[in-house]
């Protein structure tokens, strides 16, 4: 850090992720992860004077960062009907955990989407910045994959659910991208 660079602030996401109380979990941090990895793209297409990929990146980043909130608040929302024991109510149930799957859903498919922006400018900005784009995509597929494991695992997913199949073909989308990265 230069003498002019603020310092990282991260301790009350830290905390929030590490309490008990809170219920961000995995779901919030994996979208966070998107978020910082669109943060790189961004930052890798600004340095390189293209403000359109810049501005999409960064758009992806608010969305990935309003998923960790809706995240939390669906996971929330479940795990309290679950052990309530929902008081009979099959149909809210149902739908707060559809909920809870439908989010990481998306947190994995616009994760993939930090991916592929990754690799799409990594031949356009600055070559100080390439490698910044191979580990934004990297950290993007990690959290699609994450994303991913937590749609397969609800309680109301089934192996053929469009949301476990997408979010798997989102995940598969991404590692390829780190994958190409390493062969080019």
């Amino acid at each position: 850090m230069t003498a002019g660079d603020p310092g990282l602030e991260i301790e009350g996401v830290l905390e929030a992720l590490g309490s008990p109380d809170h219920a961000a979990a995995s779901g919030s941090a994996a979208a966070l992860s998107g978020a910082l990895a669109a943060a790189v793209v961004a930052k890798a297409a600004r340095a390189s004077g293209r403000p359109g990929p810049a501005a999409q990146a960064a758009s992806l980043e608010k969305r990935l960062t309003a998923l960790a909130e809706r995240d939390a608040s669906a996971l929330r929302a479940a795990r309290r009907l679950l052990a309530s024991g929902a008081g009979g109510c099959d149909f809210e149930l149902g739908e707060a955990l559809r909920k809870a799957m439908s989010i990481p859903a998306s947190i994995g498919a616009t994760c993939a989407d930090v991916a592929v922006l990754a690799a799409e400018e990594r031949e356009l900005v600055h070559p100080d910045h390439r490698p910044d784009l191979e580990a934004a995509a990297a950290l993007a597929a990690g959290a699609a994959h994450a994303a991913a494991h937590l749609v397969a695992v609800n309680l109301t997913a089934t192996p053929e659910d469009p949301d476990v199949v997408s979010s798997r073909a989102a995940a598969r989308t991404a590692a390829d991208v780190v994958a190409a990265f390493g062969a080019a």
